[in-house]
């Protein structure tokens, strides 16, 4: 068994700033015993501003802190931030470290949809990432790659158990829906559990933010191999934990198919 923490929250534009959000979240989550603190995409800093002045390499400033924040707790943290691109452009990285483990995952899928082109500031990454926690494969996706099951079946075959989806969901006319289907959807294409952690709806704590932006709506959730719901958050920020059951994805796919029965 694995224990997952999801630390949902609303980011600003200082990466200093967010540090202490991180440190508290990890105190909370790892209080509650976890072995793993999610956080959502652009934990860093939140999207709307501009990114190429804020954007870090993972042995930069900000993901040496939060090292050591994951080795005070002895935790492995997953946190969304930003890292400098050869093109002048920045990646949407998920920053993974502690336990051993330092190392970043850059989104594949950008946000070009619903009227925001993501690519126009952000280069896209090209390989999936797996991290093994007590033995246990996660696999790694960000916000937008949520709409490609080939992603999660990809990790599914690289022995991934579960997907951690940090997120920074854009608001708007059925867009929470949407994030609800798709997270329980992606669990049962690939019989993963689904850890989708997200931005807190910056509304709800009366944040003024650009509304052009993907900002978040809040209502992170985890669903499993079946497509039930197993925790979920409301859309102001909070922490809540979840055991995730490694064996339980092969009795999902045993049962439904998903991966055996596959012809294309």
């Amino acid at each position: 068994m694995v224990r997952i923490g999801l630390c949902q929250l609303t980011s600003g534009e200082d990466p200093g700033g967010n540090l202490a959000l991180v440190r508290d979240g990890v105190a909370e989550a790892a209080g509650a015993g976890a072995d793993v603190v999610v956080f959502p995409e652009a934990t860093m800093a939140r999207f709307g501003v501009p990114l190429a002045p804020l954007a870090q390499p993972l042995d930069g400033p900000w993901a040496t802190e939060v090292a050591k924040i994951a080795a005070e707790h002895d935790v492995l943290v997953v946190a969304g931030m930003f890292t400098p691109a050869e093109d002048g452009r920045v990646k949407n990285t998920l920053l993974v470290t502690g336990r051993g483990e330092h190392l970043g995952y850059d989104k594949i899928h950008l946000y070009d949809a619903f009227g925001f082109r993501e690519s126009d500031t952000v280069a896209p990454g090209t390989e999936p990432v797996t991290v093994a926690v007590d033995g246990v494969v996660l696999g790694l996706a960000t916000c937008y790659d949520l709409r490609f099951p080939e992603l999660f079946r990809g990790l599914a075959d690289a022995g991934a158990a579960a997907v951690l989806v940090p997120t920074s969901w854009g608001a708007g006319e059925g867009k929470i829906e949407q994030w609800q289907v798709l997270v329980r959807a992606r669990g049962l294409d690939s019989g993963c559990w689904i850890v989708g952690c997200g931005q807190a709806d910056p509304a709800a704590t009366g944040t003024s933010v650009n509304p052009k932006a993907p900002t978040g709506i809040g209502h992170s959730l985890v669903a499993d191999g079946f497509g039930r719901v197993h925790a979920q958050l409301g859309a102001e920020p909070g922490v809540t934990v979840v055991d995730i059951d490694p064996e339980l994805p092969e009795k999902a796919r045993g049962a439904t198919g998903a991966l055996a029965n596959r012809r294309l």
